[in-house]
Order: structure tokens, then sequence, then C-alpha cells
């Protein structure tokens, strides 16, 4: 049975794990090629381990294992130039390019008396400096493209409303939001969508560590798994979840890209177990 995204190409930055990983495996094994790229580095400003080259080697072995091709690059999306290389080889490699998904993101914590400079810049940079450079280089393609193509962005539950102790994290997801409807005005005679997903936690190690339980558990020094489970689930959901899964938010994704989704532009689509109406 043919798949919903055979023969496409697409984009996916922060592929090493996490997200962006699952994202690369539904979208490949709708029949897509992928186009994986990641840091392959730490940031000074972000506590947990971020994805390593080994990482990414893997994303590509699981695209591989759902019967399509992947092209990997080690590139952080703050550097526009190596990006645009990236992206070049691999819509030259792959020939094409229809679908992007501009992905990675960071997080860090502080409140904005207590925040340093490097931290802001560095969230800044990464979240939404990272998906105009992602944008930006990858445009070009998709405008070549004579069937056009989908962007869909990942913006976050924060992208919606103002949340302590996240300003720089608030502001770079609410920027993410405005570049996407400038975009939507932009490429829509080029029949090139763009949509932002907007999830609530997921389980990856971006809150699976101790300084997000610390935020929840902040009197506990036993911050396991299930007692952050329970205080976030109180704390976020209408539904009966602590979390969404990195499956719900690349569902999501699916959608967005597929011809299922071929009117839909200019979306804030919300996979966030109630959290907005709470």
């Amino acid at each position: 049975m043919p798949g919903r995204l055979d023969g496409r190409v697409a984009l996916i930055t922060g592929a090493g794990r996490g997200q962006g990983r699952e994202h690369a495996r539904v979208l490949a094994s709708e029949g897509a090629s992928i186009i994986a790229v990641d840091i392959g580095k730490q940031i000074d400003t972000v506590s947990y381990p971020l994805a390593t080259p080994e990482d990414l080697e893997e994303t590509a072995r699981i695209v591989e294992g759902c019967g399509t091709t992947a092209f990997v690059r080690t590139v952080d999306v703050r550097d526009i130039d190596g990006l645009a290389l990236a992206v070049n080889d691999g819509v030259a490699a792959l020939g094409r390019l229809d679908i992007v998904c501009a992905n990675a993101g960071i997080c860090s914590l502080g409140t904005t008396m207590e925040m340093s400079p490097a931290t802001w810049h560095d969230m800044i940079d990464v979240n939404l400096t990272g998906v105009w450079n992602t944008c930006k280089v990858a445009i070009p393609s998709l405008v070549a493209n004579p069937r056009g193509g989908s962007i869909v962005i990942t913006s976050s539950v924060a992208g919606l409303k103002g949340m302590a102790n996240i300003g720089h994290y608030v502001a770079a997801k609410h920027g993410v939001v405005g570049l996407m409807r400038t975009l939507v005005n932009e490429l829509g005679p080029h029949n090139i969508r763009v949509n932002t997903v907007h999830p609530t936690n997921v389980d990856t190690p971006m809150i699976q560590n101790d300084a997000i339980r610390a935020l929840y558990l902040p009197d506990d020094p036993d911050r396991t798994r299930e007692k952050f489970a329970a205080a976030s689930q109180e704390a976020l959901s209408l539904l009966p979840v602590p979390w969404v899964e990195t499956i719900d938010v690349s569902n999501a994704v699916l959608f967005l890209v597929s011809d299922e989704a071929r009117y839909i532009t200019g979306a804030t689509l919300p996979v966030d177990a109630g959290m907005l109406q709470k």
C-alpha cells in the first residue's frame, strides 16, 4: 500500500533524537526520504545533553529501516552558511524538497531578572533565528518544486500563552508564530503551506531532567519520574496524562504535511492534552 508521502523529501532539523527523530521515522514510514540535521555538540547554557553525531546516525538507520533514504549532516541551525550547504547538498542528493520541519530547539530556565545575556541570546539564536535560517535556506527549493510544499514550525504552548521562568523561550516560540504568519502570505502564491504545532510537555530529554523537575517539585530532593508525572499532570493537563509522547506531535506534523491538509495554512495546532484550556 503506498504511503501518503511516497516520493517526497523532507528536511528535519533537530533530527538526532526526541521529536525530530520521531518526525523522521513517521514521515519515512509514509514514504518520504529525509534530510536530517542536528547540532552534534553541547551549548553551554543548556543543562541537559544535546544530540550527538552518533544520535543522528541512529536516526539515519531508523529512516533507512523504513525503506527510504537518509541524508544526514551535523550542522548548527545558527550557522546559516553551513545550514545552506547541508540543505543544498541534501536536495542535490535526493532530487527535490517538499517538506520542511523546523524542529530544532533548546530549553533553559531563569527569571527575566536573573537570566544571563548568554542564556537569552542562545535561546533566541537557536529557537527563533535558527527557524528563520532553516526557512530562509529551504524556501528556494520549495519554490522550485512545481507541486509546492509544506513547512511546519515547532512552536509550543508557550508560543500561545505566557509562562514564568522561561521568558526567553516564550518570546522565541511566540516569534516563530509571527514568522509563520508572514510566510503564509509570502509563500501562498507558490502553493507552499506554513503551519505551527504547539506541544505541551513532551516525554523527551528536554523535560526529563532535574532542572525542569525542580520547577514542579521545588521542595522535594527526591524528584522521581513518577512524582514529576503527577505534578506535571496536575499543573498542565485536562486529560489524564502527565505529558504527550513524541508520536503524538509527529502524527500532527504528518497530517499537516500530507495532502489531507492541502488547504490548511496559517494554523496554530495545539497538541497539549487541554493545557491551553486549563
